[in-house]
């Protein structure tokens, strides 16, 4: 039973709904910057960036790495859409490293190549700082 204090968070990819927890403050990566959310905000449609996504519960905090996506919260729920959730002891510090190395080798040509080159940088920095 949800108290007067939380509200529903659901985390889903394509793959598998990867958490569903009655949540007390949740903060998540926007594409511009880093929002807090609590029980009873106005509705919110944004997008997710590439980040770590902090859940806390009455008991306990879920930290995930994201992989950008859309949010919502409506009438206290917030459903949280995205292509990669994972849990740090799910990630493989050593493919991150690799992955750093990799996107610090890609050659920048047009503005579509440095946006690709940017995220791939940010995607294995967070991973890499979520992993240890």
């Amino acid at each position: 039973m949800a108290s007067s204090e939380t509200f529903h968070c659901s985390v889903v990819t394509p793959e598998r709904a990867v958490l569903e927890c009655e949540s007390t403050f949740v903060v998540l990566p926007a594409w511009d910057g880093e929002i807090g959310i609590l029980r009873g905000r106005a509705p919110l449609l944004c997008k997710l960036g590439i980040g770590r996504l902090r859940i806390e519960t009455a008991d306990e905090e879920h930290i995930l790495f994201l992989d950008g996506g859309f949010a919502e919260m409506l009438d206290n729920r917030l459903t949280i859409l995205t292509e990669d959730a994972r849990r740090p002891d799910e990630l493989d510090r050593q493919a991150a490293a690799s992955d750093l190395e990799e996107a610090r080798a890609l050659t920048v040509t047009d503005d579509a190549s440095l946006e690709a080159r940017q995220k791939a940088l940010q995607r294995a920095r967070t991973q890499l700082r979520l992993a240890d």
